[in-house]
């Protein structure tokens, strides 16, 4: 079945958030529906549309949207992640789902990737209106993986910056911006590595809107986030969590751990490379992975 795409959005207590309904092509009635977001700072144009297709050609119906402050959502201030807010967003997106009529109420899954694998994570530790969760190359403890990313001796200027950052904001500044990712030139980039420049520039021809800077308060939260602490109340909803093997954005070892901490039924699939291969190099392995557990534990829900 081909998928077809409808534009959407939809009111999450105050900002309009906005993005793609998915359904399969050819076939009618309600379907099993697969939320979705995007990482850090990513927009839906950066791949996730591939996911849904996939999703959608095997009969799941797919929920697709940018998270508030990026990219076509509302949402101020522009380019600032807030990963509590980002969770409620999915709810909000469940909800949305739910007033859909050919959205099965009682066959709703929810994806996530990178900072949304956590997000996902908490949603369904939470949320039982979701009934099976796909956590890919997840964020599971902001402490721990801020810690791996800066070195020991820069921490000290990282932490007066975010104190200074927060006292302008008190006087009534503007909040301080940084960017995303750094091609090495030294300057301070919230993800740094090769890696991350490679993958936000090389994706830059699908999603011309996506903008190199985020909030430094972004970076502030993030270090307050700790999505993995709740991994042990998601069973019995089914839980599969997608890991690569050199992941130094989101430390492999963190999110073995957190898995292991996970309750059945849960499955783990541990991908070659590093914390962007899900998307360009391993999409066959990861959506397909995808597909199966959700086929498996929605499409025989009633």
């Amino acid at each position: 079945m081909q998928p077809m795409r409808t534009e959407i959005e939809f009111d999450a207590e105050g900002a309009m958030l906005r993005g793609w309904h998915y359904v399969p092509d050819g076939s009618r009635g309600s379907f099993p529906t697969i939320v979705m977001a995007h990482g850090f700072s990513a927009v839906k144009e950066q791949y996730l549309d591939d996911y849904a297709a996939a999703f959608a050609a095997a009969g799941l119906a797919a929920i697709v949207f940018d998270n508030r402050n990026f990219g076509a959502s509302e949402g101020e201030p522009r380019q600032e992640i807030d990963p509590v807010q980002q969770i409620r967003d999915y709810r909000h997106a469940i909800t949305y789902a739910c007033t859909l009529p050919d959205v099965d109420v009682d066959r709703i899954g929810v994806w996530g990737t990178s900072y949304s694998g956590g997000h996902v994570l908490a949603v369904a530790a939470y949320d039982r209106r979701v009934k099976c969760v796909v956590s890919q190359v997840p964020t599971v403890s902001g402490p721990e993986a801020a810690l791996r990313r800066t070195r020991a001796d820069l921490m000290p200027g990282v932490l007066a910056a975010l104190q200074a950052d927060r006292a302008d904001r008190f006087e009534g500044a503007a909040p301080k911006m940084i960017k995303v990712v750094t091609d090495g030139d030294g300057g301070p980039g919230a993800l740094a590595g090769e890696d991350s420049w490679q993958f936000f520039m090389g994706s830059r021809s699908r999603a011309p809107g996506w903008i190199n800077e985020v909030t430094l308060r972004s970076a502030e939260m993030a270090r307050e986030y700790e999505p993995g602490s709740s991994i042990h109340r998601i069973s019995p909803t089914p839980l599969l969590m997608i890991v690569a093997d050199h992941d130094h954005v989101t430390p492999t070892d963190l999110a073995l751990q957190a898995y292991e901490r996970a309750l059945q039924p849960k499955k783990l699939v541990v991908l070659k490379g590093g914390h962007f291969v899900p998307y360009v190099e391993q999409f066959y392995e990861t959506s397909g992975a995808a597909t199966e557990w959700f086929g498996e534990h929605l499409f025989g829900q009633r």
